[in-house]
């Protein structure tokens, strides 16, 4: 049976440092712990970019950044320096990179498909500087969409998590993923 991944919490940070959106999935936490991890974990990316660039290395896909209490937390950075982290529930069993990279493909996709929409910069200002963090505004109505497909997919590995799985790592995750990124 492959590992059961629970998605505690998903970041987006602008390229400035600036949170986008920060999303919890669990139920009676402290969501300020998550804003927390997301936030310290911006220091093990910026080494792990700096380490990146020195080795001239291509590979958007940060590997798991650190563990604390009980998450595991993994990093992502976007060719345009958009960073998702994810804070995934600690387990005893083996957390391949292809199933979490699967995670962040779907949020990449979620965040990109967002970002394409012609009319988001409508209310931004022009100023030639191009700060994620002002044109994002994850609490403007503009981006509800973005939220719900974030939300989706957390759904979709909480329902996961709670039906559990006997065939391969994640076969249908990938199916219920696309569904919700075509919807």
């Amino acid at each position: 049976m492959p590992p059961q991944l629970r998605l505690n919490a998903v970041a987006f940070v602008s390229p400035q440092n600036h949170p986008i959106l920060i999303r919890t999935f669990v139920q009676g936490q402290d969501e300020l712990k998550y804003h927390y991890i997301a936030h310290t974990s911006l220091d093990v990316v910026d080494e792990r970019i700096t380490t990146a660039i020195a080795s001239k290395s291509t590979e958007c896909y940060l590997n798991l950044l650190y563990t604390m209490e009980d998450v595991a937390v993994y990093g992502y950075m976007t060719p345009l320096k958009v960073k998702i982290i994810i804070a995934l529930a600690l387990t005893d069993a083996v957390v391949r990179d292809a199933d979490v990279l699967t995670i962040f493909r779907a949020l990449h996709t979620a965040y990109r498909q967002s970002v394409a929409n012609p009319f988001l910069r409508l209310n931004a200002p022009i100023d030639g500087y191009n700060d994620h963090a002002v044109l994002l505004a994850a609490g403007s109505p503009k981006w509800k969409a973005f939220r719900k497909r974030v939300d989706d997919i957390g759904k979709a590995l909480q329902h996961r998590f709670i039906l559990g799985s006997d065939s391969g790592p994640f076969p249908l995750l990938s199916e219920e993923i696309a569904q919700v990124l075509t919807s």
